[in-house]
């Protein structure tokens, strides 16, 4: 087990370099849970590659949430992530805030670090990257219970009102100041 923390007073942007080096390792699945998911490009196009290279990709976010504009702002990521692969889920007993990462029975991150820019970029955070011990497997199997008891979005639901395609750009546009 490795601690580690992530600042917003110097230049290195561990949170992210730890998230991608868990996207880019993953070579049978990579399964994560985030109460909020507002990323940067870049993520985005490394989980979907992941998933169009074979990697069972998923994520499970709330779908009961605490605020309603960043719940927006996770769903408008969705479109792309789908269509490329990645399994979404909306956790429906409550909301979920949890912040974990597992692949293959290799590795795991549990933490306070959110998928998003204030996370990733601007808060004071930290988590604990495993490898090699039976906590890996514990994440996997909490996250599997999650995904059971979460309802998968589909692509069929992601065919928007012109409105909200339009609502939901924009919020695309802006996330970065959520």
């Amino acid at each position: 087990m490795q601690p580690y923390t992530d600042v917003p007073l110097d230049h290195e942007r561990v949170s992210e370099s730890v998230y991608m080096h868990m996207i880019n390792s993953a070579e049978k699945y990579l399964y994560i849970s985030t109460p909020y998911l507002i990323l940067d490009e870049d993520m985005v196009s490394a989980l979907c590659l992941s998933a169009k290279s074979g990697v069972d990709v998923r994520i499970v976010t709330p779908s009961k949430y605490d605020k309603w504009m960043i719940h927006q702002a996770t769903r408008c990521y969705y479109r792309d992530m789908v269509e490329a692969g990645v399994r979404i889920y909306e956790y429906t007993p409550g909301f979920m805030h949890s912040k974990t990462v597992v692949i293959d029975d290799k590795a795991a991150i549990v933490g306070s670090v959110n998928w998003d820019y204030r996370s990733l970029y601007l808060h004071f955070e930290s988590a604990v990257w495993m490898c090699g011990t039976d906590a890996v497997l514990d994440v996997k199997n909490d996250l599997l219970k999650s995904f059971e008891v979460s309802d998968e979005v589909l692509r069929e639901e992601l065919n928007f009102h012109r409105g909200w395609s339009l609502f939901r750009l924009i919020l695309r546009l802006i996330a970065p100041i959520f």
